[in-house]
């Protein structure tokens, strides 16, 4: 049995490697998006962080999809050098009532397309931003995305998370609308306290980190305990002996 336990330690420990490399690569490949003042009935920004997760291929092309069965009366991109940005507009019939106005079209889908030469490379990350509203009345807002290469490859973003089930392998960007967020006149967004995306990598980092951090002490423990009971049986051994 003695001789077993280093195989079984070679095993965990195998394990291991692999679990973090997966589940850290896995984190950080996803679309997302964030705001800080985004709330239900009101204006803010949206932030989309779009990593590269190709090896050898550049992001080109961007496409999110506002739900025209909640759709924003007011959308407005922010300029991203090397960028352009389209927006897609659709009828809504019957027209919807917000804040007292009738609105008939809005849009549904806003697209992001590099330059020549301005794709994220590998290796990179790129974040796009909107300012819009009001926001639906609801807790989350679900924008399906779809990240295009410049090998002609898609990556879509636009399968439901599910409470209680395991998270998809592209599963949409999903915003979380809280009731702190805050709008000035005309629709646009008050000041606030400045986030950049910096802060948010570094949250969802955090995240991350915890989770690995809590798979890492799980498993250090179970090899402790490998290893005393290799001791142990080890020592029983030589006394036996003896």
């Amino acid at each position: 049995m003695t001789s077993r336990l280093p195989r079984a330690l070679a095993v965990v420990l195998a394990v291991l490697v692999s679990v973090l490399t997966v589940g850290v690569g896995a984190a950080s490949a996803h679309v997302n998006v964030s705001s800080a003042d985004a709330a239900p009935g009101g204006f803010g920004e949206l932030t989309f962080r779009v990593p590269n997760e190709s090896d050898t291929a550049s992001t080109i092309n961007l496409r999110v999809q506002i739900p025209a069965d909640t759709p924003l009366a007011s959308v407005r991109t922010e300029p991203v050098a090397g960028w352009s940005a389209t927006m897609t507009k659709t009828a809504i019939d019957p027209p919807i009532d917000v804040h007292g106005n009738q609105v008939s079209e809005a849009v549904t889908e806003i697209t992001w397309t590099a330059d020549a030469g301005a794709g994220i490379e590998p290796g990179e990350y790129q974040t796009f931003s909107i300012s819009g509203g009001p926001f639906p009345e609801v807790d989350a807002l679900t924008l399906p995305s779809i990240q295009t290469y410049d090998d002609g490859s898609e990556s879509a973003w636009i399968e439901p998370t599910v409470d209680g089930q395991a998270e998809p392998e592209h599963p949409a960007p999903v915003l979380t609308l809280t009731e702190n967020g805050s709008t000035g006149a005309h629709g646009d967004t008050t000041a606030a306290p400045t986030e950049d995306t910096t802060s948010n990598t570094a949250a969802d980092s955090g995240t991350s980190g915890l989770t690995v951090t809590a798979l890492v002490v799980g498993i250090a423990g179970l090899l402790s305990g490998l290893a005393g009971l290799a001791l142990g049986l080890s020592a029983r051994r030589r006394n036996t002996s003896a």
